[in-house]
């Protein structure tokens, strides 16, 4: 399989920022080729980057006030590196804890009483994902603009509408609530329309994670991983950590050489 991913952001910074980017596709992968660029009125800025235990990589930009334009590409044959073994010997204890729990918008502990009450009977498994996935697509709206940036899995569900972050963050609540350890992925997705950023669930079914999409937007098998974390807070494509910086511009685009067809009740792990 051959990927190609860019994003262009363009910021009017009004105060001097320190920004925390999360665009470039995970550690997992291999690019054949990549590149990231930022200037600030036309005089390049390098970032600093740093990586997540999850394979998330970030860039930090320091920036005074003016307009920051800031472009990534990377093309990608294959799939990404099975990095399984090492997170067996690594982090996945903590992670299968870690992602039970309730987090910023993920808030699972809330939500439990709706999940016992819809998926009651369902072991954990493929059938328990189809469930989940289906029941949050037929309940949710997909309404651009709808939400805002502090509404978390309740509020969607109060609201019955929201974008791909809202139903990703409310499968993982039902999933969580139901005994499975679930996260969130921020993805590039070849075959999104309209293409943007996108937001999946993933859910650790026997040995593996497994992507759960109730938004059906765009195929799981060609998914590019950014960031993985417990929710937007951890896979956001921008922080502002200090100063202020408007994003005025962006622009997505995602493609692959070829888009299968998805069967929803199949296992499918980003790849």
């Amino acid at each position: 399989m051959q990927r190609d991913v860019r994003s262009h952001l363009e910021l009017t910074v009004t105060e001097p920022a320190d920004l925390v980017l999360a665009i470039g596709v995970s550690a997992h992968y291999e690019p054949d080729h990549e590149s990231f660029t930022a200037a600030l009125d036309g005089a390049a800025v390098a970032p600093t980057e740093f990586t997540d235990h999850s394979g998330t990589r970030f860039q930090q930009l320091r920036v005074g006030a003016g307009t920051l334009v800031v472009d990534y590409h990377a093309h990608i044959l294959g799939e990404a590196v099975d990095t399984i073994d090492a997170v067996r010997t690594g982090g996945l204890p903590y992670d299968l804890f870690a992602y039970r729990l309730p987090s910023r918008y993920v808030e699972s502990d809330v939500l439990s009483p709706t999940a016992a009450a819809e998926f009651a009977g369902i072991e954990p498994g493929p059938d328990l994902l189809a469930a989940v996935s289906s029941w949050v697509g037929t309940q949710l709206s997909y309404v651009p603009g709808a939400s805002g940036p502090t509404d978390g899995a309740v509020q969607t569900l109060l609201a019955r509408q929201g974008v791909c972050r809202d139903y990703a963050h409310l499968c993982a609540a039902l999933l969580r609530a139901c005994g499975v350890a679930a996260r969130v992925a921020a993805v590039y997705a070849p075959g999104l329309d309209p293409m943007e950023f996108h937001a999946v669930t993933e859910a650790w079914i026997g040995d593996a994670w497994r992507v759960v999409d109730a938004t059906a937007l765009a195929p799981r098998q060609t998914l590019v991983r950014i960031a993985t974390g417990r929710d937007a807070a951890d896979t956001a494509f921008l922080t502002v950590l200090s100063g202020r910086a408007d994003l005025d511009a962006i622009e997505v685009t995602a493609v692959a050489d070829d888009l299968p067809y998805d069967d929803v009740t199949e296992l499918v792990s980003i790849r």
